[in-house]
């Protein structure tokens, strides 16, 4: 049997959707996936280093690395109302260009969006998303950059929005927010890179009519997380675009593409995006 070794976050929407393939409730048609569950932000590194044949990426990561990988049309994370929110600890001032934003990572998508929504706000640290709101109660960053669970309880720990960063992206561009994706390298056989990407298709679509099954795999890595924010967090982040990008995730990709070539934080490319 083939073993592939693939890479995805321990948040509830990657586990719920990688549960049928890594365990085996699927067939996996000769192919034994190993998985490496980490951060995003990690996995963006472990991608510019090419360390995993397939794994999530963030896709503001994944343009930088288009040489060596490819995007799957299945198991991304896109939609509507789920992006990353700017946000300050409550009654303080709104931030100013030189003041410091805590960030989840250079490479993840909120930094783009970031970037997209407030060009002058480059005073910048990164750490572990689960960190920044800790940093904000030390005063050691004006605003934060929240992604994943934390945008569900934010408000009940002391912050307030600043702004919604996806709602800006969604407002500009027309399109959903492009947060996540699966990418496979490039040096794996094309015949390869359908079947893994019809295999994630197939492990979405168990997950959803058996929702019960990956339950247990789901809490074991949701870090204490409560049952409802988790239900919350698969609803948000898996839906019709984790089952196929379609039309219009491929157009919020490119979009993203194009900004940034315009924008000259990457080179333009002739690789395919997609699969």
């Amino acid at each position: 049997m083939k073993k592939m070794q693939i890479g995805f976050s321990p948040c509830p929407n990657d586990t719920f959707i990688f549960d049928a393939l890594i365990h085996e409730k699927i067939d996996t048609e000769g192919i034994r996936f190993e998985a490496f569950m980490a951060d995003v932000e990690e996995l963006n590194q472990k991608a510019f280093r090419g360390d995993l044949s397939i794994t999530k990426l963030s896709y503001h990561a994944f343009f930088h690395v288009m040489d060596s990988y490819v995007m799957m049309d299945s198991g991304s994370a896109l939609g509507n109302n789920c992006g990353p929110l700017l946000i300050k600890t409550r009654g303080e001032s709104d931030p100013l260009p030189d003041d410091l934003i805590a960030i989840p990572g250079k490479y993840t998508t909120a930094n783009f969006l970031l970037n997209f929504a407030y060009p002058d706000l480059q005073n910048k640290k990164e750490m572990l998303f689960s960190d920044i709101e800790s940093a904000l109660k030390r005063k050691e960053a004006k605003a934060g950059l929240i992604i994943h669970e934390n945008r569900f309880t934010y408000s009940d720990r002391g912050f307030e929005k600043v702004s919604d960063l996806g709602a800006y992206w969604e407002r500009k561009t027309k399109t959903p927010i492009p947060l996540g994706g699966i990418a496979i390298h490039r040096c794996t056989d094309i015949e390869t890179q359908k079947k893994v990407q019809n295999l994630i298709r197939k492990s979405v679509e168990y997950a959803f009519k058996n929702p019960l099954e990956s339950l247990g795999f789901v809490r074991e890595n949701a870090q204490e997380m409560d049952e409802e924010i988790m239900r919350k967090h698969i609803q948000l982040y898996v839906n019709d675009y984790s089952f196929a990008l379609g039309v219009n995730g491929k157009k919020a990709v490119e979009q993203m593409h194009e900004f940034m070539i315009a924008e000259s934080f990457i080179k333009s490319s002739d690789k395919a995006l997609f699969v």
